[in-house]
């Protein structure tokens, strides 16, 4: 099953670490990544521009409605994202923690949805009904 692992931290925090402090971070990551690809599970993933680079977009009464910046503000916001493919939610969880964002944030496991099993589980009720 594919998981979204997104990741949340509080980017003014981010904004004020040394040069030396990022380099750190990334290695971190780089090396959580390359876990992942070794053990088969990596889809995807990156690293998010800060929110002050974001546009939200609505579409009310056919008409388009851009804004500057995320949806709404909040602590955390949304820095980067893995998308992994797992035996179930327990391995999606492992991997989260090994994420260096949840040390100082927080990491949100969801799974994507499968259409196909979705389908076919609704065809399946229609046709035993």
């Amino acid at each position: 099953m594919r998981y979204l692992l997104s990741i949340y931290q509080d980017e003014i925090d981010a904004a004020g670490w040394s040069p030396e402090d990022g380099a750190k971070s990334s290695a971190r990551y780089q090396t959580v990544t390359d876990e992942m690809r070794a053990a088969g599970v990596y889809l995807g993933g990156d690293g998010l521009q800060p929110t002050s680079t974001a546009t939200t977009v609505r579409v009310r009464g056919g008409e388009r409605l851009t804004t500057d910046g995320p949806f709404a503000e909040t602590k955390e916001q949304l820095a980067g994202f893995y998308m992994l493919e797992c035996k179930d939610l327990d391995e999606a969880i492992e991997w989260a923690s090994k994420i260096p964002g949840s040390e100082n944030g927080s990491v949100e496991v969801r799974p994507v949805m499968d259409y196909e099993a979705r389908d076919a589980a609704r065809k399946a009720a229609t046709a035993s009904a």
